[in-house]
């Protein structure tokens, strides 16, 4: 039987079961639950959690929280995993352990427009701790898991309380003076493919060019022979 995991005092644990976290969370969020919550399912696999912020500035400057919250969890990482595993974070949300892809993290609001206030954001985190056992080894080489990695002794439920200490010291940190110019420097530091030639695809649009790194605002700075173009971090915001 999993543990019951503890949250710092701003949190409220919602336990999922077998259910997505993340579809829990935001309608929980439509239905105007409280800030802080967090739903979160563990499974001998997966570690998914998600957490409902109400922000208070325009949701182009709110996806700032987005990234604090990968900067969290390769702190989490960093203070449980050996020493020598290396966690870096996709500008989409993929994470990277080893520079193998090992989760995402997924966020929604309650609205679009990136300069209205939205009345809630939600941002999922799915970590895979063990493959599942019908992969066959090699068959996914771009994929991985903790496990395989040399981190199977990191409990879960650790994991995920250390994920809720470390992001909500890095949300709180955006208010504070020079926060937010603190976090760009921590983030930019595990980006993953900085300085690369990189190719996404967003909202139905295929971008390629050099990864440069992002703005204040955490908005993509892509170099092509058209020049630099900026993808704002709100076009990331997806249906739950």
């Amino acid at each position: 039987m999993t543990a019951v995991p503890s949250f710092p005092p701003l949190f409220t644990g919602l336990a999922a079961g077998p259910a997505n976290p993340f579809r829990i969370a935001c309608d929980q969020a439509r239905r105007g639950t409280d800030a802080g919550l967090l739903a979160w399912s563990i499974g001998p696999e997966r570690l998914r959690a998600a957490l409902v912020l109400a922000p208070e500035t325009p949701l182009e400057a709110s996806m700032a929280a987005y990234y604090a919250c990968g900067v969290g969890l390769q702190n989490a990482l960093g203070a449980l995993a050996p020493p020598e595993v290396a966690v870096h974070m996709e500008w989409t949300g993929g994470i990277r352990v080893n520079g193998g892809h090992c989760g995402a993290l997924t966020v929604a609001a309650s609205s679009r427009d990136p300069v209205a206030v939205p009345d809630w954001l939600v941002i999922g985190l799915d970590l895979t701790m063990r493959q599942p056992p019908e992969w066959e080894p090699g068959e996914t080489p771009d994929w991985t898991a903790l496990f395989e990695e040399g981190c199977g002794e990191i409990d879960a439920v650790e994991l995920l309380e250390a994920w809720s200490r470390h992001t909500l010291v890095w949300i709180n940190e955006l208010d504070s003076p020079g926060g937010r110019a603190k976090l760009h420097r921590e983030w930019e530091g595990l980006a993953w493919q900085r300085g690369a030639v990189v190719v996404h695809t967003i909202g139905g649009a295929r971008l390629e060019g050099q990864f440069l790194g992002v703005d204040e605002d955490f908005g993509m700075l892509l170099k092509s022979e058209a020049g630099t173009s900026l993808t704002p971090a709100s076009k990331l915001i997806v249906e739950d």
